[in-house]
């Protein structure tokens, strides 16, 4: 299986840490350049000098992926110093869940900008390039909850449900122009997010992720790196007639395909 990204340039968003960082450890050191977003300047400075230290090509940009002049900045900035962008990595996000009624208006909103409207302005300002070059990928990362909602789990599910929904639409009509859509859709993943959520529920990160395994087919949670993988694979050569498709990485957690 040919997973070499030799030559190739790949945009992050979010890409500072968890699946993001892991993202741009695998790309880079499969032999692509990377350029990554995030709103932290000390944590995205610090990550992106030990890419370079381990022998990577990285470019760093602050920006917020919810503000579509960062991103239309973002993407100017990674095609003006590297010439060309092949594969656009949709991770920036966080998770909201809680009781329908408990929800306001703010945070719908902040919701749907950050899983919705921020793969639209990446998309938005990519798509001309990779027509110009003759292809490139697109991965969004989204969650198994946007093909089984639950209760409580407003608004992710439906700001989720979306994206997927845009990526489908998209596979479609970007796919005569060799630019294949795909969507990773991530279980219980181990994250800065979900240790701090582990510390204000009184645990530690081990305790956590040892009880946040039992309800997991697999036994455990599951690493960065395991969903890095997976965007490797569709980044690259291996994955060339994969469009259109949502793959679950979560360990067996989700009751549906």
């Amino acid at each position: 299986m040919n997973l070499n990204l030799k030559g190739k340039v790949a945009a992050i968003t979010g890409g500072s840490e968890g699946i993001g960082r892991a993202t741009a450890l695998r790309l880079a050191g499969l032999g692509a350049s990377v350029a990554l977003c995030a709103r932290r300047a000390d944590v995205l400075e610090k990550f992106g000098a030990e890419i370079r230290a381990a022998g990577g090509t990285v470019m760093t940009c602050v920006a917020d992926a919810t503000k579509p002049e960062d991103m239309a900045r973002f993407v100017a900035e990674t095609v003006r110093q590297f010439g060309r962008i092949d594969i656009m990595v949709n991770n920036a996000g966080a998770t909201g869940q809680a009781a329908f009624d408990t929800v306001d208006d703010a945070a719908w909103h902040k919701d749907i900008d950050v899983k919705v409207m921020a793969h639209i302005y990446t998309t938005r300002e990519v798509v001309p390039h990779m027509k110009k070059q003759g292809g490139g990928r697109i991965i969004n990362l989204n969650m198994v909850s946007a093909k089984q909602p639950g209760a409580a789990q407003f608004p992710t599910t439906v700001s989720r449900a979306a994206g997927l929904a845009l990526a489908k639409g998209l596979s479609k009509e970007l796919a005569p122009h060799n630019i294949l859509v795909n969507v990773v859709a991530v279980g219980k993943i181990k994250s800065a997010q979900q240790a701090r959520g582990a510390a204000r529920a009184g645990l530690s990160a081990e305790e956590h992720y040892a009880k946040t395994g039992k309800t997991i087919p697999m036994g455990r949670v599951g690493e960065s790196e395991e969903v890095a993988n997976v965007i490797a694979f569709l980044a690259s050569d291996a994955a060339s007639y994969v469009t259109g498709t949502c793959i679950n990485v979560d360990g067996g957690l989700s009751g549906v395909l």
